[in-house]
C-alpha cells in the first residue's frame, strides 16, 4: 500500500433499492467479496436506480472503487470518531414531561 498514491479496481455489483411501506433503502453488495475500508471511495456506473411506491429494483451493475493511501486512511480512522459525534445532537433539560 502506497502512502499516497491512490489505486482503483473495477468489480462487478449488484445494486438494491427497495421503496415500500416497509423499508425504505439502497443497498451495494460488491458480488466479488470486495470490502471498502475506511477512506475508500465507491462510484457505481449506470443510471440512477428509481423504485417507485412499493417495489424493490435489484440491478447488476459495475463499480470503481478507489482505494485510499496509507496516510489517508490512517487520517480517516483518527478523525471518523469526531466527525460521528458531528451528527449526535444531545439535549438535557431539567423539565419533567408527561
Amino acid at each position: 500500500m502506497s502512502l499516497f498514491q491512490k489505486r482503483t479496481e473495477k468489480v462487478p455489483c449488484t445494486v438494491e433499492v427497495s421503496h415500500t411501506f416497509e423499508s425504505l433503502h439502497a443497498h451495494v453488495r460488491f458480488d466479488d467479496g470486495s470490502v471498502v475500508h475506511p477512506g475508500d471511495e465507491v462510484l457505481v456506473h449506470g443510471k440512477p436506480v428509481l423504485a417507485g411506491y412499493g417495489e424493490v429494483v435489484i440491478e447488476k451493475r459495475e463499480a470503481t472503487i478507489t482505494r485510499a493511501g496509507a496516510i489517508e486512511r490512517a487520517w480517516t480512522r483518527l478523525t471518523g470518531d469526531l466527525e460521528f459525534m458531528e451528527l449526535c445532537e444531545f439535549s438535557f433539560s431539567e423539565e419533567v414531561r408527561l
